[in-house]
């Protein structure tokens, strides 16, 4: 079969490789892919978001299956348009990915079917916004509405914080129209878990849960990022807070989605804090996490070309999805500056060897005259696959030190909360 994996991030190299496991597939393509994907598919340098030349492609070299992955060519309506093709495709619909598109209709949605969240409030208007804001408890919330890079989140410590988060969104446009409109809600308390599931709309499959490091510097201060590392499982997500969100959270969520007209075939991502009064959704996506993916895909057992195709036909409860009970942990290399201003075009050299246990997945970088170059703020992910959480998270980061280019920067304490939290549980 000839696969085309639609994406050039970190993530979809770890799709790209799971995919190669299966004996299906001849063929993958990547578009646009980088520098790492291009030892293992052929990239095409067709931009994420180009639909009409994405379409074109596709038709024009016989492609079977497509795998959209990002969340832009997702809300832009690209699975909508090779379905209409006659080509298979893993990820939802444009109606099924306005769930991360807008984060109002997302908070409408839980209101509606009684779904556990935050509480918020939506405006348009600038003025109403900041009235809103200056009567809630401190700390609050604010969210661009639409698309941001996982950026569009601001935590307000103070009322002037929540004013400047208002008007970089709503008179700077910070984020273009996703800040048009803003979505302030209280701020939840509690320990964070990252929820990536596997659902053709009807039958849903969840996996391991991961433990995300957002913020920029240690400590979790700093920026947000789009992910600076991540570990699996994690420690607080127990056997019985599992049951809790299947039952509370994420069936009731596929069952509205598609009661509401909006079925949803792909991967359906949950940001859960977990407090003291339960789990609560602080925010969904509608496709792969990253740097999630790449920690929780290596511990996937079976073929996910078969996954993705049973969800295309609506038969997941057919196919035995597992995961290994081993730990993993994915650290993130990035360029100094990230998420801000940072220089790219420097070599990178990786003098580590690669094995199912230690992975290196390739985020912003690219091939120069085949020299390996850096190219965006996330350079890399480094993967390692442990007996324990522990023994994960220091053979990643013994392997990222045997990996070189100029501005490499990574936090130092990727997983230690789940260290500490093991240490003090006595495992």
């Amino acid at each position: 079969m000839n696969i085309m994996v639609i994406g050039g991030g970190g993530r979809e190299h770890a799709i790209v490789r799971a995919l190669k496991r299966s004996d299906k597939v001849s063929c993958i393509y990547a578009l646009p892919g980088n520098g790492g994907i291009a030892s293992e598919a052929i990239c095409v340098p067709i931009a994420a978001t180009d639909i009409e030349r994405i379409e074109q492609f596709a038709l024009d070299n016989r492609i079977d299956f497509a795998a959209v992955i990002p969340d832009d060519p997702l809300s832009l309506g690209l699975t909508d348009r090779l379905r209409s093709r006659g080509i298979r495709c893993f990820g939802p619909s444009a109606a099924a990915a306005k769930i991360e598109s807008s984060k109002a209709y997302a908070k409408d949605l839980m209101r509606r079917y009684g779904i556990p969240t935050a509480g918020y409030a939506v405006f348009d208007d600038r003025d109403d916004a900041v009235a809103y804001a200056l009567k809630s408890a401190l700390p609050v919330v604010v969210k661009a509405d639409g698309l941001a890079l996982g950026k569009g989140v601001a935590i307000a410590q103070t009322y002037d914080e929540a004013v400047a988060a208002i008007d970089s969104m709503m008179l700077a446009h910070r984020f273009g129209d996703s800040g048009r409109t803003v979505v302030i809600e209280e701020f939840l308390c509690g320990v964070e878990a990252s929820l990536l599931t596997f659902t053709d709309g009807v039958t849903t499959v969840a996996m391991p849960a991961l433990m995300d490091h957002k913020r920029a510097l240690d400590g979790d201060l700093g920026d947000n990022t789009g992910g600076m590392g991540a570990i699996a499982p994690n420690p607080h997500y127990t056997a019985a807070i599992a049951d809790e969100c299947m039952r509370r959270i994420v069936d009731p969520t596929v069952n509205a989605l598609r009661a509401e007209g909006r079925e949803f075939k792909g991967c359906l991502y949950f940001g859960l804090m977990l407090t003291a009064d339960g789990p609560r959704v602080l925010e969904y996506n509608c496709r792969f996490g990253d740097p999630e993916t790449q920690a929780v895909l290596p511990l996937l057992e079976g073929s996910l070309f078969d996954i993705m195709d049973a969800i295309e036909d609506g038969r997941l409860h057919e196919v035995a999805v597992s995961f290994s009970d081993k730990s993993s942990c994915c650290l993130v290399l990035a360029s100094d500056g990230y998420p801000g201003s940072y220089h790219t075009g420097n070599p990178i050299a990786i003098r580590q060897e690669e094995s199912p246990a230690l992975q290196v997945f390739h985020a912003g970088t690219r091939l120069d005259n085949g020299e390996l170059l850096t190219s965006g703020g996330r350079v890399l992910g480094v993967t390692a696959i442990a007996d324990s959480v522990p023994d994960a998270v220091s053979a990643a980061y013994a392997a990222a030190e045997h990996i070189s280019f100029e501005g490499k920067y990574m936090r130092s304490d990727i997983g230690s909360r789940a260290i500490d939290f093991y240490r003090k549980q006595g495992k």
